[in-house]
């Protein structure tokens, strides 16, 4: 039997009157791979703090059999880096300047600098580009040990993940398998509660009829007349009470089944987002936006030198580049959100038509933190407070949550809060920096969909493939401080560098057949002792036919 490293019990966390985690018993043993998934404000990051130790929680207790390790989901850390750590995730040493990739790389390394027999991750992938991904995919996958996963990012849930905890309402509900185990598990659980619950409301309804006709029934049973003889009316109130009796006791009987009832909840619905992002006025050119970048630098490196930018109208554009290239630098100085350390020359010109709005993935950057949720989402919005409340509802944020101050907030919740922005405006031109930072993977999915359809113009950036594979529809790649771009989609720019690979490797072999080719040719004009002529001339024509064949 694999060991245990980790065994709470009884553990409870309260913020205020909320109950934040309810749980009796959890376990994780040596080699178990757990995806942790919730919706933002679950308590995913509490649980994990509360198992690693970082929090103490208002009752329970938690055994740590062994070292525990923790990627954080943000800040900074002074744990120390190992030399192999540092190189393989290139974590620079030094806070200063480091972007939100690079930080996360910092955070990776001290983590598992410790090489602890388990390890928790609280999204490791924040702000991490497609290297950096597949590098921490590789290396949790070849890590020994025990693994506690939160993750947006369903490849690598499906990649590491050999059990899922569902954190809903502060119990946990454990599935076997991936990610998309769980799903399709979890659709099935809720298809059939939805089941039971509708068999139970139908049940209950039958019952009430049922017993409320016998109390009608009884209440039409006439007493005797006042004018009807003695025994006449003896015989009448006899029958009469023994009527109401049976009526009564058979009502008895149903109101007893419908008490003993057993009561069935309706399945809480999964975050949905079914709104459409508003196009309403269209901008009426070929092109929304225009960038001219003589030079782009931040506190004194150069991020981007002689580049030029143009954004089609009704283009999806995904802006692609390593960890620190200066990604973000770029969507703030053409959003004019420079930092006094960024210097921007050149020029931003902006269609008079377009609308921008501006997720930046720095919350405080975008939303008012000592107003509440409903009113920054209502900041540039003309709509009631009505619709409001129901965009913010079907993000997640619902009844008296909107009234909460940001700054109390999850920073998945704060995500939601500004995406609520962007919906409830007038937009037609929308810069989107890591908008799936900190969402839970209900509402990524629900964005990956809803930005699919949008029928405006946009400019993001994403480190989610699959997220930046469903919606771009046009690459920019921002690589040695140039602007490159292709027309088309994650997908076609992945074949076409299949195809140019296949190319290249060609080229290889035709010069390769070509040599081979002319050492014969040499060897054939002055053989060498035990050389057969005929079997060279066989092998000439031999090599000959493959060198056409690769070059048809």
């Amino acid at each position: 039997m694999q060991r245990t490293l980790l065994e709470a019990n009884g553990i409870v966390v309260r913020h205020g009157a909320q109950t934040v985690l309810d749980l009796d018993h959890l376990v994780i043993r040596d080699g178990e791979r757990i995806g942790l998934i919730g919706e933002n404000g679950a308590g995913k990051s509490t649980l994990l703090g509360v198992l690693s130790g970082a929090i103490s929680p208002d009752s329970g207790t938690v055994r740590r059999l062994c070292p525990v390790a923790l990627i954080r989901q943000q800040g900074e850390t002074d744990a120390p880096i190992t030399g192999q750590a540092r190189s393989e995730f290139r974590a620079r040493e030094g806070r200063a300047g480091l972007s939100g990739g690079e930080l996360t790389r910092r955070r990776i390394a001290a983590a598992l600098s410790q090489n602890a027999p388990l390890l928790m991750a609280d999204e490791p992938t924040t702000d991490l580009d497609a290297e950096g991904v597949a590098r921490l995919r590789d290396r949790l996958a070849a890590r020994r040990g025990a693994l506690l996963l939160v993750s947006h990012d369903r490849s690598l849930l499906n990649a590491l993940c050999g059990r899922v905890w569902h954190l809903e309402d502060g119990r946990i509900a454990e599935f076997p398998g991936n990610y998309d185990d769980y799903r399709r598990e979890l659709e099935r659980r809720r298809e059939f509660a939805q089941f039971e619950y509708d068999q139970y409301r139908a049940e209950a309804s039958r019952l009430k009829a049922a017993a409320q006709k016998q109390a009608e029934w009884a209440s039409s049973v006439k007493k005797a007349p006042k004018r009807m003889g003695n025994s006449e009316a003896r015989l009448h109130t006899r029958a009469y009470t023994d009527s109401v009796l049976g009526l009564s006791h058979a009502r008895q009987k149903l109101q007893g089944r419908l008490e003993r009832l057993e009561v069935k909840q309706r399945p809480r619905d999964l975050p949905d987002i079914r709104m459409a992002l508003g196009a309403g006025s269209p901008i009426q050119a070929k092109t929304a936006l225009s960038l001219r970048c003589k030079r782009l630098t931040a506190g004194g490196a150069t991020l981007l030198r002689e580049a030029r930018l143009e954004l089609p109208t009704g283009a999806r554009t995904a802006l692609l580049g390593p960890n620190g290239c200066g990604k973000t630098t770029l969507l703030r100085a053409i959003a004019g959100h420079t930092d006094p350390a960024v210097t921007f020359a050149g020029t931003v010109r902006l269609n008079p038509g377009a609308r921008v709005g501006v997720f930046d993935q720095d919350h405080a950057r975008l939303l008012d933190m000592g107003k509440t949720a409903l009113q920054n989402a209502m900041a540039a919005s003309s709509l009631p407070e009505s619709v409001a409340r129901t965009v913010l509802a079907r993000l997640n944020l619902p009844g008296d949550q909107v009234f909460k101050p940001v700054s109390v907030l999850s920073g998945g919740e704060r995500a939601k809060v500004a995406l609520a922005r962007l919906m409830l405006g007038d937009f037609n031109l929308l810069i989107l920096d890591e908008p799936t930072n900190h969402l839970d993977v209900f509402t990524l999915q629900a964005l990956q969909a809803l930005l699919a359809g949008y029928a405006g113009t946009l400019l993001f950036v994403s480190h989610d493939r699959a997220f930046a594979g469903a919606v771009a529809t046009r690459l920019v790649f921002l690589e040695d401080v140039r602007l490159r771009a292709f027309e088309g989609t994650l997908s076609q720019y992945a074949a076409e560098q299949a195809r140019d690979r296949d190319a290249e490797a060609r080229k290889l072999q035709i010069i390769a057949l070509e040599m081979r080719l002319a050492a014969l040719a040499a060897r054939m004009s002055a053989p060498k002792k035990g050389d057969k002529p005929e079997a060279l001339v066989a092998e000439y024509d031999e090599l000959a036919e493959e060198l056409r064949q690769m070059k048809k």
